[in-house]
């Protein structure tokens, strides 16, 4: 593509050279001759520092933020390169030149969930969709390996995987870092979710407000006649109405009580779950298969998709009672003796009450609780989430999750320092945390494995079990694994 072409949607002005661009990088290391490099500002490296690194490997232009010395190559300064990445890849790829419908889903809790429940009524339905997330990627029916190390992918990485799509809708996780980041930059969205917000990565973005009006950003990219669906249980949700009311959306359809667009009522426990959900001439009987509180929001944020899209109520509502779940979100494994070991991603105060409930309400003889804290992540959000667990849980085992940059020591620190009282053990070894759970447990039981889901382990432990699922199932095939001599560290609070 010529350079003029390329960048005639972002302020420059290349209009004087004629120079072919074969390709976009924003990583020097991947830099290819013929290439336009993009230097990002990041928070673990400054892509400046790496131009004529990108020189040497064949870039024919270069876009920065920063003002740089004399180079062989045309420089372009920009205001915001990630910005200007989001820009020049979605003209460079030409992206939604085939029609699709886009679905962005944002929120603290449950966009995975939503995101497969959404993905599974529409190819029950008929429909092919592209899937953006956390557990993976799929374009063409086909995953994509390797992208995802974010739950959302950058910029040039999406519009690229975008531009093979075929699909007929296409699903986003859209992440708060991801919004303030610009990797969903240029898109135009058709439909744009809000699950919920609770505290969560402070650490970034410092105040609930601010963590919130990140999330709204995403509304800012629905198409003139998009469509905006809004869970106003949650009092975040409630706000990001009033606000896009005020904006005069074509469309929004809210989740909450019953001065809302959709109502929820009569919800029963039993093997499955089941509900109502209702508007002003009409209600729906959902049942699901599978369990947790979150998932009726879940649910209900999915049937209301299908509805915005034409799907018949009677074809979602039977694709949502054959969906199996997530992995590593509420996924259970039954233990031989009659209880309950639970894997889900929960890592925040709103997804621990939301389990909780659910064991509650199915008659859980005691709840016992596995989680930790990851090094670095925001701490300002862990003791509101041991106080959730105190109130509901028989037995609290804190443990390691990833560490990231903190020492082992720092971390086994950071565990005494709160106060669980006489039913916490810390037991820094994650796999022989759940060993020890699954010795002592009794018939009724629920024990809740919380805040890795389907992530794999990212240090050793005692076992070679690469994730909690993974653990779970061999002292499901090997119950003798974890004696009590095998746990090296046991120790209650004083």
């Amino acid at each position: 593509m010529n350079i003029h072409s390329l960048l005639n949607n972002i302020d420059v002005d290349a209009s004087s050279l004629d120079i072919t661009i074969t390709g976009i990088s924003n990583n020097s290391e991947k830099v290819e001759p013929g290439n336009l490099f993009v230097a990002i500002s990041g928070y673990a490296s400054d892509g400046h520092k790496y131009i004529l690194s990108a020189i040497e490997a064949g870039a024919k232009a270069i876009i920065g933020e920063q003002d740089v010395q004399a180079l062989s190559v045309p420089y372009f300064k920009v205001a915001n390169s990630r910005i200007a990445l989001a820009q020049l890849a979605k003209t460079f790829y030409n992206s939604q030149s085939r029609p699709k419908t886009i679905i962005g889903i944002t929120g603290t809790n449950g966009k995975t969930t939503t995101s497969f429940m959404i993905k599974h009524i529409l190819e029950k339905s008929g429909r092919s969709c592209a899937l953006f997330g956390s557990v993976h990627n799929i374009v063409n029916g086909i995953m994509i390996s390797g992208t995802t190390k974010n739950t959302t992918i950058d910029a040039l990485e999406l519009q690229k995987q975008l531009a093979k799509s075929k699909d007929e809708f296409v699903i986003i996780e859209v992440t708060s870092h991801a919004l303030t980041q610009h990797r969903v930059g240029g898109i135009d969205f058709d439909i744009c979710l809000f699950t919920n917000l609770s505290q969560d990565h402070l650490d970034y973005h410092k105040t609930m407000e601010s963590y919130f009006s990140a999330k709204e950003t995403l509304f800012d990219q629905l198409s003139k006649n998009g469509i905006a669906i809004i869970n106003t249980f949650n009092k975040w949700g409630a706000k990001l109405e009033a606000r896009l009311k005020k904006r005069k959306l074509h469309t929004i359809y809210t989740m909450g009580d019953s001065s809302t667009s959709f109502s929820i009522k009569d919800i029963q426990y039993k093997d499955k779950m089941s509900l109502i959900v209702q508007d002003q001439n009409h209600h729906y009987q959902l049942t699901l298969s599978f369990l947790g509180e979150h998932n009726i929001y879940n649910a209900v944020m999915a049937f209301l998709t299908a509805k915005a899209i034409n799907i018949t109520p009677e074809d979602a509502l039977q694709a949502l009672e054959t969906f199996s779940g997530v992995p590593g979100r509420f996924e259970v494994v039954q233990h031989p003796i009659g209880a309950k070991f639970i894997i889900d991603y929960a890592h925040t105060e709103d997804a621990f009450l939301h389990c909780f409930h659910t064991a509650n309400a199915m008659g859980a003889k005691r709840i016992i609780h596995i989680f930790g804290f990851r090094g670095g992540r925001d701490i300002g959000k862990r003791q509101a989430m041991i106080d959730v667990s105190k109130s509901f849980s028989d037995v609290i085992i804190l443990t390691f999750d990833d560490l990231n940059n903190l020492s082992y020591d720092e971390m086994l620190q950071t565990l005494y320092s709160f106060d669980i009282g006489e039913q916490g053990l810390v037991i820094p070894d994650r796999t022989e945390a759940i060993g020890h759970a699954w010795n002592m447990i009794e018939k009724g039981d629920w024990v809740f494995i919380t805040g890795k889901g389907h992530e794999r382990y990212t240090q050793s432990f005692h076992s070679d079990t690469f994730s909690d699922k993974d653990t779970v199932e061999q002292l499901l095939h090997n119950p003798l694994s974890y004696t009590k001599e095998h746990i090296s560290i046991e120790l209650p609070f004083s």
